[in-house]
């Protein structure tokens, strides 16, 4: 089946020794020439005669994903030369074994796994649990923030291996009421050994119960709360209400788009009117993210429906591409600031979309003037700009005087031009100045609307009508509010 493939064959160590361990496992180290040992910090490690282990990898890599590429590279060349290699790991190769993943992924070498006894057999006689009948969910713990994200019910934690891994599990529940402190937990350690230790104690405990190691696991048998429970929750709400209400039933994703702009718009409003000093401003901006949220999944709601895709595609999709994105994050990239990481942006966007035009990708529904803002800084990308503001400043009053000589001539449709002109003028300025004019024309707006409110209320306290009140009574009314 393999050609003339290299070979690994893959063996499991059990927990407790020979006890736990295969005849065949057994035959099979005793007769490989050549024996790799994924860690020799282990009970069975002493089974394999002679390994080559990989702890120096352990101790060498930045991250454990790293560590585990690390191992299945160096197998493959291991095998590329010597036809055949055995490598033994902890437990069972088919359980939380990543190298085994990788290895398997992968078409260079032959691949072939003897079943052995992992650590869950011991974990399920010592809990006293049937893991099928009570629906055991199997996490890693270096996983556990998404991959518990919709857990409830009986959970194992595997790869507990230090404190501060067991720190990271509690606090990546949101928990801030402290209602999942006294909720049971259960840490293994060493099972299978003369070691063995079965401790009970509870969630806001179980960083603090025991001293971790590399043969330590958690078990929840009554988890609730994952981290993205209350998403799940909302996620099947927007489903009822898609199959169940009337009017969200003859929604399509065009009658919908007004009610998703206007909900972008009351975030813009509710950002704007928080206060650092004043914690109750967060209620309204949680209450528009939650609107703005909902518009997300109704829109996916109704693909799904119509097979096209799910949320699940949504957020896949942006979770690979921010990862793509930040390569200084995720990769070997270096950067120096945050324009080296805006930089490292648009050169992945570019070859990613295949675009041609330094325009593409800017959406022509955006607001007039955040479309004339990314489409000047797009232009200024490729060098197409003024230096400095001082360039930029000049070409309003030149701007100005288009407009009133278009006006002089009465001709409406150039004076509408040079409008346009003289607006996309004022907002080079802005962007040259690091303001946002689409913000900075609606907070003027505001504070217009706000002043003369107060305006309005004055001339009421003084019984003035301001449709016969003139323009000196007016500006005199606007100047006294303006002076409080």
């Amino acid at each position: 089946m393999s050609g003339d493939r290299p070979r690994i064959v893959i063996v499991g160590l059990g927990p407790g020794g020979e006890q736990h361990v295969t005849t065949e496992t057994l035959t099979a180290i005793e007769r490989a020439g050549h024996r790799f040992l994924r860690t020799a910090v282990h009970p069975s490690a002493y089974l394999v005669p002679d390994p080559i282990t990989f702890d120096d990898v352990y101790e060498s890599a930045d991250a454990f994903d790293d560590v585990y590429h690390e191992i299945a590279r160096r197998l493959i060349a291991a095998a590329d030369v010597d036809g055949e290699i055995l490598y033994a790991v902890p437990g069972s190769p088919l359980v939380l074994e990543r190298t085994v993943r990788y290895l398997r992924d992968q078409h260079e070498v032959a691949i072939e796994i003897l079943p052995a006894v992992s650590f869950l057999d011991v974990a399920w006689a010592r809990l006293g649990i049937d893991p099928v009948e009570t629906g055991v969910t199997l996490i890693d713990g270096h996983e556990f923030a998404t991959a518990a994200a919709d857990a409830s019910g009986a959970v194992l934690v595997a790869h507990t291996h230090a404190n501060w891994v067991l720190s990271e599990i509690k606090l990546s529940v949101d928990d801030p009421s402290g209602a999942l402190d006294d909720m049971p937990a259960v840490l293994l350690q060493s099972l299978g050994t003369p070691d063995e230790r079965i401790v009970p104690t509870t969630w806001s405990e179980i960083d603090r119960t025991v001293e971790a190691d590399h043969l330590t696991s958690l078990y929840l048998p009554e988890f609730r709360g994952g981290p993205g429970a209350g998403y799940v929750r909302f996620h099947q709400l927007a489903r009822t209400l898609r199959e169940q209400c009337p009017w969200d039933i003859e929604q399509t994703h065009q009658t919908l788009v007004p009610f998703l702009i206007e909900e972008s718009y009351e975030v813009v409003d509710a950002i704007q009117a928080l206060d650092p000093d004043d914690p109750t401003t967060d209620e309204e901006l949680i209450e528009e993210l939650g609107d703005l949220l909902y518009q997300i999944e109704f829109h996916a709601t109704i693909a799904e429906q119509e097979g096209r895709f799910t949320i699940d595609d949504v957020t896949t999709g942006i979770h690979d591409k921010l990862i793509r994105r930040h390569p200084h994050v995720f990769a070997t990239t270096e950067v120096e600031d945050s324009e080296d990481v805006a930089a490292n942006w648009e050169a992945i966007k570019r070859a990613e979309k295949d675009r041609t035009s330094v325009f593409d990708g800017v959406p022509s529904s955006l607001p007039s003037l955040s479309y004339a803002h990314q489409v000047q800084r797009k232009a200024a990308k490729v060098g197409f700009d003024w230096p400095d503001v001082h360039g930029a400043v000049p070409k309003i009053a030149e701007e100005t005087d288009e407009v009133m000589a278009a006006h002089a001539d009465d001709d409406a449709d150039a004076t509408a031009d040079e409008i346009g002109d003289l607006l996309f003028a004022v907002v080079n300025v802005a962007r040259h100045l690091g303001v946002e004019p689409e913000a900075a024309l609606r907070a003027a707006s505001n504070k217009f609307r706000h002043r003369f409110e107060q305006v309005e209320s004055l001339a009421r306290e003084r019984e003035i009508d301001l449709r016969d009140a003139g323009l000196d009574t007016l500006d005199a009314l606007w100047d006294e509010i303006k002076q409080r």
